[in-house]
């Protein structure tokens, strides 16, 4: 007879390793899958200070390990696995990997979402050196200083606006002559004196030796391009979540994520969506975690264990 996990978790960052953890710690047996590292998205992140309990911070990689032995102290298994297709709308879920099939009585689906990249040269290499794509997460190492916030969405006008009170001056970068935002932070925001904006502009180039030092910028109407010295760019483009799995097999957002409140319960019973994947108002590391103990809680519920 095949195995069959009580919660099999899909995705192996701080929501998917949190679910595990309170999962293995209920008794459940508890598989997580996870096709590069520990961490997901947060593996690549340098320094994490607004995670609680560390007060020095403490760089991405090792939060994930840290996550990983936390769940697996308590009998939570990882199988590094690429996950190719799931089928959920059945009692018993089935998962194919890669490496086989596997089955699984409940599924917590931590995929993420990723930053949209702006797609120039040395994006890549400047990340964490001058390029960053989390305010929240970075903008305390800018303090006093000089950037850039690349978008004209909501996110981004979120961007600038918490950037404004930690830098000396924040100039946003947007391809069009208006934001499009929502009028009341579009409002709020040409209302700052430290926030400045470049209209019908795109990056063209990052520039610099060993980081980030300056952008060049075209004139989207003209082609004209210019040299703009900045201490950092913040990307704030939008985020693509990672949903391509439970397309066609779970509602999703007009944005891509999928539909689940705050219990993390989606409208198949014994599926949860936890962390960035999740539709949602703040995606945050701490906000992820929460998400975690949450769908463990139901999936304990959903398998009638409490």
């Amino acid at each position: 007879m095949e195995h069959i996990y009580d919660t099999a978790v899909i995705g192996g960052g701080p929501g998917g390793y949190t679910a595990a953890l309170y999962a293995a710690r209920a008794g459940l047996d508890t598989l997580v899958l996870e096709k590069l590292s520990a961490g997901g998205q947060m593996a690549q992140t340098a320094q994490i200070d607004n995670y609680p309990g560390f007060d020095e911070g403490i760089d991405g990689f090792t939060l994930g390990q840290r996550m990983q032995a936390g769940a697996e102290r308590f009998g939570a298994r990882t199988e590094s696995a690429e996950v190719r297709a799931v089928t959920l709308d059945a009692e018993v879920k089935r998962i194919e990997t890669g490496k086989g099939i596997l089955l699984a009585k409940t599924v917590i689906i931590a995929t993420g979402a990723e930053h949209r990249h702006l797609g120039v040269e040395k994006e890549d290499e400047y990340l964490g050196r001058g390029v960053s794509y989390c305010a929240a997460c970075d903008g305390m190492f800018y303090q006093g200083k000089t950037v850039a916030v690349v978008g004209g969405g909501n996110s981004a006008v979120a961007d600038a606006m918490l950037l404004s009170r930690i830098c000396e001056k924040v100039i946003l970068i947007h391809r069009r002559s208006t934001l499009r935002a929502t009028k009341i932070y579009h409002d709020r925001l040409l209302n700052t004196e430290n926030v400045t904006f470049r209209w019908n502009s795109t990056v063209n180039r990052l520039l610099g030796e060993g980081r980030l030092s300056a952008l060049e910028l075209r004139n989207v109407n003209t082609g004209e391009l210019s040299r703009l010295a900045v201490d950092g760019v913040f990307i704030s483009v939008g985020r693509v979540p990672s949903t391509e799995l439970v397309k066609g097999q779970l509602a999703l957002d007009d944005n891509g994520y999928i539909l689940a409140d705050e219990s993390t319960r989606t409208a198949l019973p014994g599926v949860f969506a936890v962390g960035d994947v999740r539709a949602k108002a703040l995606r945050q590391i701490v906000t992820a975690t929460a998400d975690g103990a949450v769908a463990a809680h139901y999936a304990q519920v959903y398998l009638g264990t409490i």
